[in-house]
């Protein structure tokens, strides 16, 4: 979070720049991340860089190794599985309550991250894509009005962020969410319900995550 009046402490702003980087893909599973090499990079004392690292430990999004250093997480498939569950679990009733609690507002912003991933994924921009699509599947939990489905989704936050990008068929995706929209603001619970399991199915098939062998 940021600092008070709006000023991003280099902590936050660490942060933010290597989830950013691993997220999207510029810092791949397994690559090292060093606290000398980091600060150099980033302009800053490896006191942020430190305290950057334990944050993103505890988001999910990379490993500790002794001493000075960590890795990105290398997610197995027992670990995808594992989110794909959780996920499964939390979003039926999240989306649900969406369709049945959402404001004008809500869905304001709903179609705000559509349009994006929809524009995103005809250009070919998978960065910006699956940032909306990411976005677009946040959207539906403030709009369920559930406080712990709130908190809930933020503690899982990061690693859903990079469950959600793990994808390359980006239109299909768009597709899909544009269904689910349509379906929110109807407040046809049922429909949503069925395109729900149909998107998480096909998600799950889209780079064939799912339970194996680690």
């Amino acid at each position: 979070m940021a600092a008070e009046q709006g000023v991003e402490s280099e902590t936050d702003r660490v942060v933010r720049q290597l989830r950013d980087e691993i997220l999207d893909g510029a810092r791949k599973p397994g690559s090292k991340l060093v606290e000398r090499d980091l600060a150099a990079d980033l302009g800053v004392s490896r006191v942020p860089v430190r305290d950057a690292l334990k944050a993103l430990v505890a988001e999910g999004l990379v490993t500790p190794r002794p001493r000075t250093w960590a890795v990105v997480r290398e997610f197995t498939a027992s670990d995808i599985a594992d989110l794909q569950e959780v996920r499964a679990a939390l979003e039926v009733l999240t989306f649900k309550l969406a369709a049945i609690r959402h404001s004008r507002g809500g869905l304001d912003q709903l179609r705000a991250a559509l349009e994006e991933e929809t524009a995103a994924a005809s250009a070919g921009d998978a960065v910006t894509a699956h940032r909306a699509a990411a976005d677009f599947h946040e959207a539906v939990t403030a709009m369920a009005g559930n406080e712990l489905l709130n908190e809930l989704e933020l503690t899982l936050r990061s690693r859903m962020r990079w469950l959600l990008g793990q994808h390359e068929d980006l239109e299909r995706v768009a597709g899909e969410h544009r269904e689910l929209y349509d379906a929110i603001a109807r407040r046809d619970v049922d429909t949503v319900e069925a395109l729900l399991m149909e998107h998480m199915e096909s998600g799950r098939h889209l780079r064939g995550l799912g339970r194996g062998e680690d």
